[in-house]
């Protein structure tokens, strides 16, 4: 994808992603973790700021750092990564906030034509995934690569 993005680090599996958000607040860990839904073949895509000397990471923390297309485009590149050799796997995504849910659906709409190229993707509304639309509120996200 020909998205300005920073530079990932994967574990061997690629179920785990790292990378930093340079901006006015510094230099910042963040780390995209993919999780495995019980007996389905849909995966979690959970994502936010690393923990300080922890294994974990804080998907409500909000850092402000003026970067937020280009971290949005990074974990694009990490679902495309993360599906290059489970092309039959889906992705789900949502916010840990409506507003995150928001910020997630507008960064969709602003480069659809681009992600279009390598996933299908949906929008869950009203309990329903439906092909996603510009313009129209969802509750989450569903991706599959083409």
């Amino acid at each position: 994808m020909n998205l300005e993005r920073y530079q990932l680090i994967t574990n061997e599996a690629t179920l785990t992603f790292e990378f930093i958000s340079k901006g006015p607040k510094g230099h910042i860990t963040k780390w995209i973790r993919y999780v495995k839904f019980d007996d389905e073949n849909i995966y979690n895509l959970g994502f936010g700021d690393k923990k300080d000397n922890e294994d974990d990471f804080d998907d409500e923390v909000v850092t402000d750092n003026k970067d937020s297309q280009k971290v949005l485009a990074t974990v694009a590149i990490s679902v495309l990564q993360f599906t290059e050799n489970r092309r039959d796997t889906w992705v789900f995504a949502t916010g840990s906030t409506k507003s995150r849910t928001r910020l997630y659906q507008i960064g969709i709409a602003q480069n659809l034509v681009e992600l279009r190229r390598y996933f299908y993707i949906y929008g869950l509304i009203i309990n329903k995934w439906v092909k996603f639309e510009k313009n129209i509120s969802y509750d989450a996200f569903l991706v599959k690569r083409k």
